[in-house]
């Protein structure tokens, strides 16, 4: 280091001047505390004052493309853009059913569950998919054999969202499984088993929301964007399902910019 050197940069820390042996080498771990503050002292000083990045500009000009990530929704499709009326009464219904479920959570909390039914912990996401949409949704199996129509199988089919299941289920355990379900969907098709699960948890999510929320239902909301548009066959019961969602997140949760606006 320079004569000097030292003292052009200014003193964060109160290093007093300590006698260190002729043979102190800044290069080897320290080994007492001064020796540490001047060897921090030592390579600040080193530091260049100016940095300059070499920057190539024949690669500049082959790497043009950005990609940005939609923030909003995308429109519904021409013709299955829903009503304001009818999204301010989806939005008053789902009230009324946040507040039925909180004046009787602790009553279906005290409801005995089926033999049948053992709720996943909350951090098994394989346990909670398949209980959620079943065996035969999450394994991608479409038709059921004949033998299997003489009842309904909850394993194959998945549990529904009974008021006993989801009022036992803590907020952390609400927000981990709409994690779960919102990154299945995004792999996978719209189905009216995921439909009830998504609506069931939205209901029993608490305001105001915590951080981790907030960006779950935005991305639900998007999510079920992107999937109306590409519905080919545009059923109208699935549209009306998925524009039902992104109603729910948009209006009643004040996600306002990603709200359909009706023309």
């Amino acid at each position: 280091m320079e004569p000097g050197m030292e003292e052009l940069m200014p003193r964060l820390l109160p290093v007093d001047d300590c006698d260190l042996s002729e043979d102190f080498d800044p290069t080897v771990p320290p080994r007492t505390p001064q020796e540490y503050l001047k060897r921090v002292q030592i390579e600040a000083a080193r530091c260049p004052d100016v940095v300059v990045a070499q920057i190539d500009p024949k690669k500049l000009r082959k790497k043009q493309t950005v990609n940005i990530s939609i923030s909003g929704c995308q429109p519904a499709p021409e013709g299955y853009v829903p009503t304001l009326k009818w999204q301010q009464q989806q939005v008053a219904n789902f009230s009324a059913i946040r507040q039925s479920l909180n004046k009787h959570r602790n009553h279906w909390r005290s409801q005995h569950l089926d033999s049948n039914v053992t709720m996943p912990k909350p951090e098994d996401e394989e346990g909670w998919k398949k209980f959620c949409l079943g065996e035969r949704a999450y394994s991608e199996i479409d038709a059921l054999s004949a033998n299997e129509n003489l009842g309904i199988d909850y394993i194959q089919v998945g549990f529904p969202p009974l008021l006993s299941i989801v009022s036992r289920m803590s907020q952390a355990t609400v927000t981990s499984v709409l994690e779960y379900l919102t990154s299945w969907f995004g792999e996978k098709k719209f189905t009216p088993e995921l439909g009830r699960w998504l609506y069931a948890l939205l209901a029993c999510l608490e305001k105001p929301l915590l951080p981790e929320a907030h960006s779950l239902i935005r991305q639900l909301a998007r999510r079920c964007s992107e999937v109306r548009v590409l519905e080919e066959n545009k059923n109208e019961e699935q549209i009306s399902a998925l524009n039902l969602i992104i109603c729910l997140v948009s209006r009643y949760f004040d996600q306002r910019d990603l709200a359909d606006e009706p023309s």
